[in-house]
């Protein structure tokens, strides 16, 4: 195959006008780098494309040849669906153009745009559309899996704000998918992930935010975890629409408002988002202050667009990732307490378990059945048990930690499924229980209709009827 390969990509890059690229290219091991360093794979061609012809021809010569396909937006998956090993890479990184229409409120967004970049677009204009907290996550892969962000209590999943996309289909066709233009493909797009084409462009609804945001994050030892837990699971069901809550089971960053002598100590932290009145989260933190009685505490005004980059320093790229993620109905007592007896075993300073609230609010205004989201938008909470480590052997450790939690906290989950932008592995039934039997099949009508031979598989795969 290498020969071919070798022989025949003349005819590729004939076609196309960005890069294509092969081992020992310059250029191919940074083309090949995604966020996760646990992922080391070498696709045997790396297409870097600048548009949709280009994507439609790497598609073409990619059957032509018989190599495996995956995409690659932002490159911020767990388990590395954007690189094939021995396959072809769409790199989709260099259409990354964002186009603001401020008096629409809409913006078309390349396929290979991060939130970072879509976030400084709009926040020219003080718009923003609900977008995901790590500002080097590609907008393709987090939107295709739904995409939760500060903004969805407010403003629904990033799914419920996609306009229309543009979609590169495995014939190479072009097509807009819309509510009008073929609406099977677009109610698919909306949280079936990359299983029917190639996504070019997204055209989202934006709405006004910032630039000013009221920030507020609480700390409370580890060994109060339980308690604080039980706290703030109670605290978050009673704040409004225009206060976004999360809670992170991590360890204090060395930054200027934790004082010294808690710098990397383990805490649990209430984060209140305020997109209202202030007088609004101000009440939200007196309450919280109150049933927590803090470690330590910062209460702020902030950027929109640095809230959105608060957590990056604690994920950078190149860090060895794993994560595993449930689905909450309840989070009750004897959760809390398994949970809190958990978190000690971890041994890097950057695994955590994060805690959202994610049903109620502008999420559960939208049907279940309206889009293919893979999961009740009337559920309490979703966990997200992440391992992230900087040496193999503290990657190896806090991978099997993750997995020992997520199977203790297992009984009190929904099902085995969870949200698909949270597996790094997709065992069993998973799948077909994160979307449920209606839906699930329904996706594999679509899927037979787009892409019935299958050729978009590397990722969580919905296989066509």
């Amino acid at each position: 195959m290498t020969q071919t390969i070798d022989r025949d990509v003349t005819t590729l890059r004939g076609a196309m006008d960005g890069a294509v690229l092969l081992p020992g290219d310059e250029g191919y091991d940074e083309a090949r780098a995604v966020w996760n360093g646990d992922i080391d794979r070498r696709p045997a061609v790396i297409a870097r494309c600048t548009g949709p012809d280009d994507v439609a021809a790497a598609l073409r010569y990619a059957q032509d040849v018989g190599l495996q396909v995956a995409v690659r937006g932002g490159g911020h998956g767990y388990w590395g669906a954007a690189v094939p090993e021995g396959g072809l890479m769409i790199d989709l990184s260099p259409i990354h153009h964002v186009e603001v229409d401020p008096v629409a409120k809409r913006a078309r967004v390349g396929g290979g745009a991060t939130l970072g970049e879509l976030d400084a677009a709009t926040q020219e204009h003080g718009l923003a559309v609900p977008a995901g907290t790590v500002s080097h996550t590609g907008v393709g892969g987090l939107t295709l899996g739904g995409g939760w962000g500060w903004l969805s209590k407010l403003h629904g999943l990033t799914i419920d704000n996609l306009q229309s996309a543009e979609v590169v289909l495995t014939d190479g066709r072009r097509v807009r998918a819309s509510e009008s233009e073929h609406p099977d493909l677009f109610w698919a797009l909306r949280g079936g992930g990359g299983n029917f084409g190639v996504v070019t462009e997204f055209e989202f609804r934006l709405h006004e935010v910032g630039p000013l945001v009221q920030f507020a994050m609480l700390f409370v030892e580890q060994d109060r975890a339980a308690a604080a837990l039980r706290a703030t699971r109670d605290l978050v069901d009673g704040v409004g629409r225009t206060v976004s809550p999360g809670i992170a089971c991590v360890h204090a960053p060395p930054a200027p408002f934790v004082p010294a002598e808690h710098h990397f100590a383990p805490v649990v932290a209430l984060i209140l988002i305020g997109f209202g009145a202030a007088e609004e989260h101000a009440a939200a933190v007196a309450t919280a202050r109150s049933a927590l009685q803090p470690l330590f505490e910062v209460v702020t005004p902030m950027p929109y667009v640095a809230l959105q980059q608060m957590l990056d320093e604690g994920v950078p790229w190149g860090t060895r990732a794993y994560t595993k993620g449930l689905y909450l109905d309840e989070v009750s007592d004897s959760t809390i307490d398994l949970l809190a007896e958990r978190l000690p075993g971890r041994r890097s300073g950057h695994s955590q378990v994060l805690l959202f609230p994610f049903g109620g609010g502008a999420i559960a205004d939208v049907a279940d059945e309206a889009t293919a989201f893979g999961g009740s938008r009337s559920m309490r909470c979703v966990i997200a048990i992440e391992c992230l480590a900087g040496d193999e052997e503290t990657f190896v450790h806090d991978r099997q930690w993750v997995r020992d939690t997520w199977n203790a906290l297992r009984p009190a989950a929904v099902h085995d499924g969870a949200y698909v932008n949270l597996m790094a592995e997709f065992e069993g039934d998973s799948l077909r229980n994160t979307y449920g039997a209606a839906k699930f099949d329904r996706l594999r009508t679509v899927k037979a209709q787009y892409d019935p031979t299958n050729v978009f598989r590397h990722n969580a795969n919905i296989p066509p009827a």
